[in-house]
């Protein structure tokens, strides 16, 4: 389903939209969630603590979103975390030219490559400022931090941080320091970060403020292969795209280990409950895919990279980072701040720089990828319907509750009802507007996977209409069996489809 349409959707009904857009000055890249999108997000968050924190064991931090530069140097943010930047000679119209030379050559540029390249580029391909047709300036780099004064004094500037991973390095030492945690241990935070794209574009694809959902597995290099549930994944089929041949392979995680298509037993374990996550927000598994980085393709810090991406139209679009930065962070952390990052596990002698596996996810996207996937256009009737197919438990609602007329009573028993459902923890919502047609197209469209219609047979007998969201088969169900019902639903332990006729 074209990406477009997805989009148009979800400004239409508000789940997201420009920041400021009642000004004309306002900024691009920046991008406001209504209270549905809200919803969705919040529970997409929620779904991916669930099984990749909680799950997994994992201590979850919140940092702060302002870091000192001296972060930065250590990181290598403030050397390496830049764009390749052409200038329009005439009209002075910024562009980033790898994208640029992307779109002409049909394949990615490699990330490492050197400004000296891109003008070449340039030059055999013939590009031209899109706006003017003029000839652009040579190429140079930008760097995407965003930089903020902190306090009054100078010469003590801060920085937006462009990864939420900063933070847990930081703080790694404090934790393990405080003790009752061992090794491999796994660090989890969802927070914003911040990048000064050159060019945002695609909605929520590509912002310059957005959120990150990020694990960061800290271990021992010497047992990288001691994976406490690793039978719990070991014959599950991860799809790798890899660069020896340049096709995609459905391989147990155990055959990732021993072909050495993976540095160890913690990759493969992460990548396999990174695709599980994917399978849980209902994103197709041939849809999905782990894209091997070469060399030159990867982040400065990154001795191995898989990108986890999911076709959108024809495009792969990246979800998440899942990078092998081995002793990075820790070595250069500590010869920046001078501090002991060095770790010890119990019953060894020797200390050692904890090595890092990360899944670094983009929220923004995911939610996205989880859009489009759900997005189901039916013109089999007369009118075109549009309907979210998504997962229940990410739904921004459980149930809609709706009186069939506003009179005889119904809409104070609809809204007893409703009220009743709230006291029982059922996510619903009450609506009386318009006729119900409508109001169960305005919950489908934002994926409300039930309603319920409160009409004369329920002043009659206490019984009211139950119907599901994209077969819109409706059943009568008694009133005082509905929190028993989603109950189960929400358990698993019953469908709409087992409910009696």
């Amino acid at each position: 389903m074209p990406l477009q349409e997805v989009i148009n959707l979800a400004q239409r009904r508000g789940l997201f939209f420009p920041s400021a857009e009642i000004y004309s000055d306002n900024l691009a890249g920046f991008y406001e969630y209504g209270p549905e999108g809200t919803r969705i997000k919040h529970r997409v968050v929620q779904l991916w603590r669930r099984l990749l924190v909680e799950r997994e064991g994992a201590l979850e931090i919140d940092g702060s979103i302002v870091l000192p530069e001296s972060v930065f140097r250590a990181s290598g943010h403030l050397e390496n975390f830049n764009d390749p930047l052409v200038y329009c000679s005439t009209c002075k119209t910024p562009y980033r030219v790898d994208k640029l030379i992307e779109e002409k050559v049909g394949h990615e540029i490699p990330e490492g490559a050197s400004l000296e390249y891109f003008d070449q580029k340039v030059v055999e391909l013939n590009l031209v400022c899109p706006k003017d047709k003029k000839p652009f300036e040579r190429t140079t780099k930008f760097n995407m931090m965003m930089r903020v004064d902190v306090g009054a004094s100078k010469g003590n500037p801060g920085y937006l941080k462009p990864e939420s991973c900063q933070n847990i390095f930081l703080d790694f030492i404090r934790i393990w320091k405080q003790g009752r945690v061992k090794l491999p241990l796994p660090l989890a935070q969802v927070g914003k970060t911040f990048r000064n794209e050159i060019a945002p574009r695609q909605g929520l694809l590509r912002k310059r403020e957005f959120e990150q959902m990020d694990v960061e597995i800290f271990f021992n290099p010497q047992k990288i292969n001691e994976v406490e549930n690793w039978d719990d994944v070991k014959d599950y089929a991860i799809n790798v795209y890899l660069l020896s041949d340049k096709q995609v392979h459905a391989i147990t995680c155990q055959e990732a280990v021993d072909q050495n298509i993976v540095s160890g037993k913690i990759v493969a374990y992460y990548l396999a409950r990174t695709q599980q996550f994917g399978e849980t927000l209902g994103i197709p598994l041939n849809t999905m895919r782990f894209r091997e980085l070469e060399k030159e393709a990867r982040a400065f810090y990154a001795a191995e990279t898989w990108d986890f991406e999911v076709q959108i139209d024809d495009a792969w679009v990246e979800l998440a980072a899942c990078n092998y930065r081995t002793d990075h962070d820790a070595k250069t952390h500590a010869q920046q701040s001078k501090a002991d990052l060095q770790v010890r596990e119990e019953g060894q002698a020797e200390r050692f720089y904890p090595h890092i596996f990360e899944i670094s996810m983009g929220v923004d996207r995911t939610l996205l990828a989880t859009l489009n996937a759900g997005f189901v256009k039916d013109t089999n009737d007369k009118e075109e319907r549009i309907f979210l197919d998504i997962p229940a438990r990410i739904a921004p609602y459980k149930v809609g509750i709706y009186p069939l007329m506003k009179k005889d009573g119904m809409s104070e028993a609809a809204y007893k009802l409703f009220q009743e459902l709230q006291r029982m923890s059922v996510n619903a919502f009450y609506d009386e507007s318009g006729s119900i047609g409508k109001r169960y197209a305005r919950a489908d469209e934002v994926g409300v996977p039930f309603g319920i219609t409160v009409d004369y047979d329920t002043l009659k007998d206490n019984t009211v209409t139950l119907r599901e969201r994209n077969t819109m088969e409706q059943k009568r169900v008694p009133v005082e069996a509905l929190d028993e019902i989603f109950w189960k639903f929400s358990t698993g332990r019953k469908t709409f489809n087992d409910l009696a006729d």
